[in-house]
């Protein structure tokens, strides 16, 4: 597995109990170093923002240090001196001791090459608002590069959740390990680029972590290389169930995603009345009637729910479908279903195979029984839930899609970039996952090799030009392709 773990506030707490202390000190060098990195080694105005808080210490620090190196520093302070933490009142006097001073506001007319944003870190409980919200519009008004520490202020360390009003920092160095809230939500668009420095730690041997970020080694876990004596039964197959009238591209695309991704075999159960004979841009995948891709002993993985409709006859086949002992990949409709129906979802708490889950967030609410938006204000807790009431493997796909076990545990995905929004990239998800269950990946490591292969496949694209406008799902197929390849 991948390394990097993940911990929300309440464990960062616990985590800093567990040091001697100097942390403030270490966040302080180390952000100064990226700071003059950023800035360059000529003198050059910086402003720091401190808050009233640990973080605003951070910023004292980060201060005192530039302008030990010749930086020109204004500091302003938006809190009060005395309930400052104690470490946070020293990192004052370090900075008080250099000869600078403190500000009440951000100077109008002075002009700044870079501005560090220590205003509120991971321990913000409120939304931004009065003096704290104005500070925040200014520093975004400013023109300027901005570095956050730790986190962006008005970020939701544990969400990604703007609260009131958010910084919008070109750069943020985290410190000890990631938290949720920088690499889901609303946190990626907020954080800029994000650097992470664990101020010598390895919090992995101090505690536990809750959660992990992928990368791109997840894929060699996955991806295993081909002997030369190898046919297509060793590949597995795969079915796809779906495809109701106007909806048959979702399960083309499926079925397509799975054969180019590796799956030896692959089935598609079209529910349209008139299904074609073949599929003329893809003539090796085999079409057949729906309930013949649910013939007992014909496939490894059965992917239910692209285009699959919600009438009587898909609800049928889907109830069908979760009586199969296979590893299943559910997508769209099928969730639709199974929320809607409490046999489908009793059905799917029985079975013996598999079950793996990828709805969208509003896919997501209906499978909780919430809004929308109540699934967005923790995308890591829905996820979680999801996972523990069907007892299946979940990625709540998104901005930092969230991958869960029902025993809690969970990965964040790093990959991927607003050209997905577009139709039928789910659809090529299902069948890249699929066709990683049929080689033989464990059902949990093709969920995640799966997601982060979709994501970074995207993300060829836009290297190469191609994007992010106009990207398709059909194109992201083929870049996965290449990325397996390129693994193996």
């Amino acid at each position: 597995m991948p390394a990097s773990p993940i911990y929300t506030t309440h464990a960062i707490r616990k985590l800093e109990t567990l040091v001697p202390g100097g942390l403030m000190e270490r966040a302080g060098a180390a952000a100064a170093e990226f700071a003059r990195g950023l800035c360059g080694d000529t003198a050059k105005a910086v402003l720091v923002v401190a808050g009233p808080g640990n973080n605003g210490g951070d910023a004292f620090e980060v201060a005192a240090h530039l302008k030990r190196w010749f930086f020109r520093v204004s500091v302003v302070f938006s809190g009060q001196r005395d309930p400052l933490p104690k470490d946070a009142r020293a990192a004052l006097g370090k900075w008080e001791a250099t000869g600078g001073i403190l500000l009440d506001a951000i100077p109008p007319d002075e002009r700044f090459d870079l501005a560090v944003d220590g205003l509120f870190g991971t321990g913000l409980k409120r939304p931004l608002a009065g003096t704290h919200a104005a500070i925040v519009e200014t520093l975004n008004a400013l023109g300027v590069p901005i570095l956050s520490l730790d986190i962006p202020s008005g970020i939701n360390a544990d969400t990604g959740a703007v609260m009131g009003q958010a910084v919008r920092a070109s750069h943020t160095i985290t410190f000890i390990a990631h938290k949720p809230g920088l690499l889901t939500l609303d946190g990626p668009d907020h954080c800029g680029e994000l650097k992470l420095d664990t101020l010598g730690l390895d919090p992995v041997r101090l505690l536990e972590p809750e959660g992990t970020l992928l990368d791109a080694d997840v894929l060699k876990t996955a991806i295993a290389p081909r002997p030369r004596n190898f046919h297509k039964g060793k590949a597995g197959s795969v079915a796809v169930l779906g495809g109701a009238a106007g909806m048959v591209g979702a399960a083309l695309i499926a079925g397509r995603a799975a054969l180019k991704c590796g799956a030896g075999r692959v089935y598609l159960g079209l529910m349209t009345p008139r299904p074609p004979y073949v599929d003329y841009a893809q003539p090796e995948l085999m079409l057949r009637k729906p309930a013949g891709v649910l013939e007992k002993g014909l496939v490894d993985v059965l992917v239910a729910g692209t285009g699959m409709g919600k009438s009587d006859s898909a609800r049928k086949l889907l109830r069908a479908a979760l009586a199969s002992p296979v590893t299943i990949v559910l997508d769209a409709d099928a969730l639709n279903l199974i929320a809607a129906h409490r046999i489908l979802a009793s059905a799917l708490g029985k079975r013996t195979g598999a079950t793996l889950m990828t709805p969208h967030p509003a896919e997501a609410a209906r499978l909780l029984g919430e809004t929308t938006r109540e699934v967005q204000a923790d995308r890591v807790a829905a996820a979680r839930a999801i996972a523990k009431r069907y007892r299946s493997l979940v990625v709540l796909k998104g901005n930092g899609s969230v991958i869960a076990t029902p025993d809690g545990k969970f990965w964040i995905n790093p990959s991927g970039n607003p050209g997905m929004a577009s139709a039928g990239m789910g659809d090529a998800l299902s069948g890249m996952i699929a066709a990683l269950c049929a080689q033989g990946a464990d059902p949990l490591q093709a969920l995640l090799a799966g997601t982060y292969l979709h994501g970074a496949a995207a993300d060829a694209l836009v290297a190469a030009g191609g994007g992010p406008l106009g990207i398709t799902a059909s194109e992201v197929i083929d870049s996965a392709r290449a990325l397996i390849n390129k693994t193996r």
